[in-house]
């Protein structure tokens, strides 16, 4: 949990901005709105904190929260290999996270609800000069954190959608991440998956080269990437706060656009990255802001059908999206925070 302060970044700083920014035209929430509302069923809220900073928006939305009604505020620390089981769990109430690993969970009929997309394009496969496009990992050898991983995952989408069986064609190996890119580096592997600030220090380091940037190459820069998700029984008990949650984070996602330089700090300030250039990076690369210019509901058709092709499903996109989504507070919240 972190709720570290710092003078530079000062609640009652932040405080003004998120005011100014709600009630004006940068996040188009008129401030009557809110209080038409029903306060939320609970005053705490439970996210992740995660090793990555591209998910950005709900470390900066924790004043915006604040405004919402949550006095509670609190970020669980966890590792990518238990992020999707405390969804599951209830251990999380409403996050961010990668949209392929939840549409897996939701197949194998855990109480997961997705509730919308926040930004695409985080991604980037990073390969030796033995890998030139997606096809040439056939028989290749590729580091992830851990089977199942949305390092993973990802990556065997990618595989499957241009015919290779990643079950079967690709050579997996497990490593931390630091050791990858080492072995990267060394060429003792052809391959790797990264996400910010990751992808930012292996183009730093000039380590690789990239080979798929997710948020610029076509079919992948074309749907959400991270979404907010929460717990069916969250949802059901706590429908004002699911929406204000959710709010929240979407405002953030704008500020995150609009104020770089300042979530980058925020990042640094509050403990979330200690490098505030990579994390500025970060901020100007992925496209915050443009969450209306993406179908959730598409996005995820899109990749269950990618995770049939892998194997890694049963279920029809059909089955995913009755069974798995509830798209109600984000389509209030669209016109509500006008463009």
């Amino acid at each position: 949990m972190s709720n570290r302060r710092n003078d530079r970044w000062s609640r009652r700083e932040f405080l003004s901005t998120a005011a100014l920014a709600g009630a004006g035209t940068l996040l188009g929430l008129r401030s009557d709105s809110l209080a038409a509302e029903a306060p939320p069923e609970t005053t705490r809220i439970r996210l992740v904190s995660i090793p990555g900073v591209c998910v950005a928006p709900q470390y900066v939305s924790e004043e915006l929260l604040r405004g919402e009604g949550f006095t509670d505020v609190q970020y669980v620390k966890l590792q990518l290999g238990g992020l999707y089981k405390a969804f599951a769990s209830g251990d999380v109430d409403v996050s961010m996270a990668y949209a392929p690993p939840f549409i897996i969970q939701i197949d194998a009929g855990e109480p997961i609800l997705l509730l919308g997309g926040v930004h695409a394009g985080c991604y980037e496969l990073f390969g030796t000069d033995r890998v030139r496009a997606i096809r040439d990992l056939r028989g290749k050898t590729v580091a992830i954190p851990a089977l199942g991983s949305p390092h993973h995952v990802f990556l065997a989408s990618m595989a499957a959608y241009v015919g290779i069986d990643p079950r079967k064609d690709i050579n997996w190996v497990t490593h931390s991440v630091p050791d990858s890119m080492r072995l990267l580096a060394e060429t003792k592997i052809d391959a790797l998956m990264g996400f910010p600030p990751v992808s930012q220090e292996l183009r730093a380091k000039k380590i690789g080269h990239v080979v798929v940037n997710s948020g610029a190459d076509r079919p992948w820069s074309q749907y959400f990437c991270c979404v907010m998700a929460s717990n069916r029984d969250f949802v059901r008990k706590h429908p004002a706060a699911t929406k204000r949650a959710m709010r929240a984070i979407l405002k953030a996602n704008q500020i995150c656009a609009l104020e770089p330089e300042r979530a980058a700090r925020l990042l640094v300030d509050k403990g979330f990255t200690p490098h505030y250039d990579y994390a500025l990076q970060t901020m100007k690369e992925i496209p915050y802001g443009k969450w209306r210019d993406y179908d959730a509901e598409d996005s995820v058709r899109f990749y269950a059908l990618r995770l049939q092709e892998a194997g890694m499903i049963k279920s029809s996109p059909q089955k995913i999206i009755a069974q798995g989504t509830d798209w109600r507070f984000l389509n209030e919240l669209k016109k509500e925070l006008k463009a």
